[in-house]
């Protein structure tokens, strides 16, 4: 596990049977928003063999994406504080974490096969109807915490998941690893949030409607990522500076003074990323957005989300500082940056660029 970079793992069966009344009723309230794929896969996503015939256990893992550098918490929140500046969420700066963790996840179990003959397995790493959270927990890599992320209180909440769906039990898996799982399960899965609240305090548009509950059509990363049309005028104010996910949540949680820096060198900032002005953003071309994002999670929303986003980024930019002020030179250049792209922009860009100029 060590050799694969995982900080944590752990094994669970598959019986999610008491989490699918919850499941139904988050989907119930609309709260998935327009990811009709969660719905279309209902509970099969809380059942596993649904999803791979043979399927008996899961073994759930964990890697670190925290930046190595020490004072990266006070980096993060200085970096939100800076209006001009564009703000993507910390997970997504480096090399796409979905091809990375799976790639590893197919080591780990070619690994187990030759342990035992036989064995098959699927590798999975947020790409499919899988309970990551739910499975982790049940696997005891952590607790579900009030903003519904998982936590553990060595790491705090700064990793990816990732599941080997096997089709051998438990108890046939390999000595050596059922004992490291047993060492590493010392009631690290027990609730410890306590009456803290404050990843519900620090939401900036209040999306988390109460302790473990997420209404993700107001989640800026639902916002900036998933939501394929407008952004709700109601939302864009509190959207600030992000312009792809956001971090605040976790960024507040006491326990992740406890995240540890990942071992994965691919997860390191890309250059294009580094101190990006909103301006120079919403200047990239679509082909200069596709050769900054290649190999990235971000090239996945495309070049015309980047742009409605970033767009709504720079409105905040404009509306910041007292009204009286002269207009800072940032400010000028990202008032031109906008007129300009309003004349080429489709009737939604062009509502978001005018939302913009308005502010």
């Amino acid at each position: 596990m060590r050799a694969q970079g995982f900080e944590h793992w752990g094994v669970t069966d598959i019986d999610l049977h008491d989490a699918e009344e919850g499941l139904l009723q988050w989907l119930g309230a609309g709260f998935h928003g327009e990811m009709d794929y969660m719905a279309r896969h209902g509970l099969k996503r809380a059942r596993p063999a649904a999803l791979v015939p043979g399927t008996v256990s899961v073994l759930m893992v964990a890697l670190s994406y925290r930046p190595r550098s020490s004072a990266w918490l006070d980096q993060a929140w200085g970096e939100l504080e800076r209006n001009s500046q564009a703000n993507v969420s910390l997970y997504a700066r480096g090399r796409d974490y979905h091809k990375l963790l799976r790639s590893r996840l197919q080591a780990l179990g070619q690994s187990l096969k030759q342990h035992l003959p036989g064995l098959e397995f699927r590798a999975f790493c947020d790409s499919a109807p899988v309970m990551e959270v739910e499975l982790a927990h049940r696997a005891k890599l952590g607790w579900r915490g009030k903003n519904t992320l998982l936590l553990n209180r060595q790491s705090g909440s700064m990793f990816f998941l990732g599941s080997l769906f096997l089709n051998r039990a438990i108890e046939q898996l390999p000595m050596a690893l059922a004992g490291e799982i047993e060492a590493r399960q010392a009631d690290p899965a027990s609730d410890r949030c306590g009456s803290c609240s404050a990843c519900l305090d620090v939401c900036p548009t209040k999306a988390i409607v109460a302790p473990y509950r997420l209404d993700a059509r107001r989640c800026i990363s639902y916002l900036t990522i998933e939501n394929p049309g407008p952004i709700p005028v109601a939302f864009r104010a509190a959207m600030g500076n992000r312009i792809y996910g956001c971090d605040d949540c976790q960024l507040i949680c006491p326990w992740n003074k406890f995240a540890v820096a990942t071992p994965a060198e691919d997860f390191k900032t890309r250059p294009a990323f580094l101190n990006l002005s909103l301006t120079e953003a919403l200047s990239w071309s679509e082909e200069r957005f596709l050769r900054n994002t290649e190999g990235m999670a971000i090239r996945r929303i495309g070049h015309w989300r980047w742009q409605r986003n970033v767009v709504v980024a720079l409105g905040n930019l404009l509306a910041s500082g007292s009204a009286q002020e002269p207009l800072e030179a940032g400010k000028l250049q990202a008032r031109q940056a906008l007129v300009a792209l309003r004349s080429q922009a489709d009737p939604i860009l062009a509502e978001h660029i005018d939302w913009a100029l308005n502010r």
